[in-house]
């Protein structure tokens, strides 16, 4: 019973999650969104999974991109993965009603807490702690892989009902301003013109123009090119991030994801 795994990640918590299930499925193919995004996708699978970071407390833009084309998959089993650092809102339930309209539903949907990479607002998790989040997180994984094996109906989950009533409209409000949030990026004077910043951008947003990058204003907020950065030279919102930690997963390495 073959399983593809669509993932898209920034920093590689989606992506290790997506490698450590599929272990557990008997080596489902995983498959970046961001690279099948812009081409012709097919689908020959029984099981399709999404695994997906929870941005501003919904689904990342380009996940919302990806569904549209989902429309070969009816009479397929369909789960996602939802991957959150503070409060995780309802993406799950908004990818079921963006499903709704393909003739497609979540079959399960299940959260999975990961160390936080959003640091304009918090400090990265300290490395003892993200130790302890990684070893809950494979457990979660194996309580999840038998319902996906077993192809089970299984809940959506989901927060508290009134969280997640202001957390959702909260994302409405907000998301259609990720693409332009770019314009507070700023490079320090360690910025020394490598270019790992564009290679590593997974909608293409960064052009380099005199040896320093340019932000397109078509971002998705992954924050790929401020965590990867190696010198440490990309800042956001003012000065916020100037003595923040970077984070990437520890399982993961930069050559995972440079643009192809």
């Amino acid at each position: 019973m073959k399983t593809a795994l669509f993932y898209f990640s920034g920093t590689g918590n989606s992506l290790v999650l997506a490698r450590k299930l599929s272990a557990k499925l008997n080596g489902a193919e995983i498959i970046s969104i961001a690279e099948a995004i812009n081409k012709n996708i097919v689908v020959d699978v029984e099981c399709v999974g999404i695994i997906f970071p929870v941005y501003m407390f919904g689904l990342p833009l380009i996940v919302l991109r990806f569904l549209k084309k989902l429309n070969p998959l009816k009479n397929k089993y369909i789960f996602a993965i939802a991957d959150f650092g503070g409060a995780a809102g309802d993406p799950l339930g908004q990818m079921n009603q963006e499903l709704k309209p393909l003739g497609l539903k979540l079959n399960a949907g299940f959260f999975v807490r990961m160390p936080d990479n959003y640091i304009p607002l918090f400090e990265a998790v300290k490395e003892d702690r993200q130790q302890k989040m990684f070893k809950k997180a494979e457990k979660r994984l194996e309580e999840i892989a038998p319902i996906i094996l077993n192809r089970q109906e299984a809940k959506i989950e989901k927060t508290f009902f009134l969280l997640t009533a202001i957390l959702s409209i909260i994302h409405k409000i907000c998301s259609p301003q990720i693409p332009v949030m770019d314009k507070h990026f700023w490079v320090d004077e360690k910025c020394n013109g490598c270019e790992l910043c564009q290679k590593v951008c997974p909608v293409f947003n960064i052009r380099i123009v005199d040896h320093k990058p340019v932000w397109l204003h078509h971002c998705e907020q992954c924050l790929a090119c401020l965590h990867w950065c190696p010198t440490q030279a990309i800042q956001f919102f003012g000065k916020s991030t100037l003595k923040h930690k970077r984070y990437h997963h520890p399982e993961t390495h930069i050559t995972d994801f440079l643009s192809k």
